[in-house]
């Protein structure tokens, strides 16, 4: 197991808190997230939470956590998750999650995906509607920040807008209500209502269901296609209601027609893009919207979708939907493989999940990179993921703002202090 003494500010119960001095880790290669190369024969120096400086030796008194012959990368980003899901394959699974489970129960279950999240190497996280939960993950954001929980730092985006009727819990009585797992709203006075409540809890992004998955079927091109919940009016009004509180929003999209719209209206990012026709990508890229796949929760790969967004340019983010899956069936980081298959190559993989997903998500300089003034969020594997990027499936040293804080259950190649 790694011998641990923590530096950093706020350490849980169980963690040992060392003096807020400098210390250094070295590895066999550090990345240049930037760049997508290895720097060699250089040491990273922090303090507290915090990089202060890459460089070729560490000064005299400040102790050196040695990792061998590991690979040294910024701590991983995904941009798309349920922390308040734990699986979602069909209808009843996730009815009793929104109907029966206790909510102190889901907060439970929730705090035990962030867990796993971090020793998966993911040190940050932007949650993508708590599905019935209301804004708990703005409150797990505060318990984190707070060192109440251990976790990933958290962007929340409480629950997802839906229109009336559009997300409903189905097979069950007509004459009966439920609760849904959605905020909904309708018109454009109720859209921008709903948008402002969501502001003042709290929420870092809004993100709006733009496509239904009732009548789905194919456009004339093969595109699938539903008709759409909204009104490019309601649309437009959740997105300028949003951007001019400076508040990002987030579109999930899964039908050409919704897709269309809501990058007409402006959103910031297209979540799981699989009927994103040609000229749509090439809007997005105009606008400097991103792309965020999801692959691993989706049962066919986008390829032509995707194909059109790489021609265009458009920035592609990681984003996995775990919460949608089993938050143990998959290691996050096979997303990075699956996007390698849809073309990626490996460096351009790891930049998805490091410096553009640090970008979308409004935090470059903070995390995504080592470099001096950015958070100590660092991760390590054996060998070269720039080469084979399965290898970050095999993390197995995270430090998260200055404290390592998990390992996986294998043995490191010797002991790593870190403080």
């Amino acid at each position: 197991m790694v011998a641990v003494v923590t530096a950093g500010r706020k350490p849980a119960d169980s963690q040992v808190r060392g003096p807020d001095r400098p210390w250094a880790v070295r590895a066999r290669r550090v990345l240049d997230a930037s760049a997508s190369t290895w720097l060699e024969g250089v040491v990273v120096i922090c303090q507290g939470d915090r990089i202060l400086e890459v460089t070729r030796s560490a000064p005299t008194g400040v102790p050196v956590s040695d990792l061998g012959e590991r690979s040294l990368l910024p701590g991983l980003i995904d941009t798309h998750t349920h922390i308040f899901l734990q699986g979602n394959h069909d209808q009843q699974e996730y009815a009793t999650q929104i109907l029966a489970e206790d909510p102190a129960h889901r907060v439970a279950r929730a705090v035990r995906a962030l867990g796993i999240a971090l020793r998966h190497g993911f040190t940050t996280l932007r949650d993508l509607g708590t599905e019935g939960a209301g804004f708990g993950d703005v409150a797990l954001r505060a318990a984190v920040e707070e060192g109440v929980v251990a976790g990933p730092r958290l962007q929340a985006a409480g629950p997802a807008i839906g229109a009336t009727h559009a997300y409903p819990i189905s097979n069950y009585r007509d004459d009966w209500s439920f609760p849904v797992g959605v905020a909904e709203c309708d018109g454009a006075e109720g859209c921008r209502r709903e948008v402002r409540r969501q502001i003042a809890r709290g929420v870092d992004w809004i993100k709006v269901y733009a496509t239904a998955g009732s009548r789905m079927g194919l456009d004339p091109a093969g595109y699938p296609d539903s008709p759409p919940p909204w009104t490019q009016v309601e649309l437009n009004t959740i997105v300028e209601t949003a951007h001019e509180q400076g508040v990002r929003v987030a579109a999930h999209a899964m039908a050409a027609t919704g897709t269309d719209m809501a990058v007409a209206a402006g959103v910031d990012s297209v979540e799981h893009g699989n009927a994103i026709r040609p000229e749509t990508a090439e809007a997005m890229a105009e606008r400097g919207i991103y792309l965020v796949p999801t692959l691993l929760a989706l049962r066919e790969q986008p390829r032509t979708s995707f194909e059109n967004c790489r021609r265009a340019g458009v920035r592609v983010a990681l984003g996995t939907d775990v919460g949608a899956f089993y938050w143990d069936e998959h290691n996050q980081a096979r997303e990075l493989e699956l996007l390698v298959g849809l073309g990626l190559t490996p460096a351009e993989a790891v930049r998805s999940a490091t410096v553009v997903a640090a970008e979308m998500l409004g935090l470059s300089g903070e995390v995504g990179e080592i470099g001096p003034g950015r958070c100590a969020d660092l991760i390590a594997c054996p060998g070269d993921p720039l080469s084979d990027v399965a290898l970050l499936q095999q993390v197995d040293v995270v430090i998260r703002a200055g404290r390592l804080v998990t390992t996986v259950d294998r043995q490191p190649s010797g002991p790593v202090a870190v403080g």
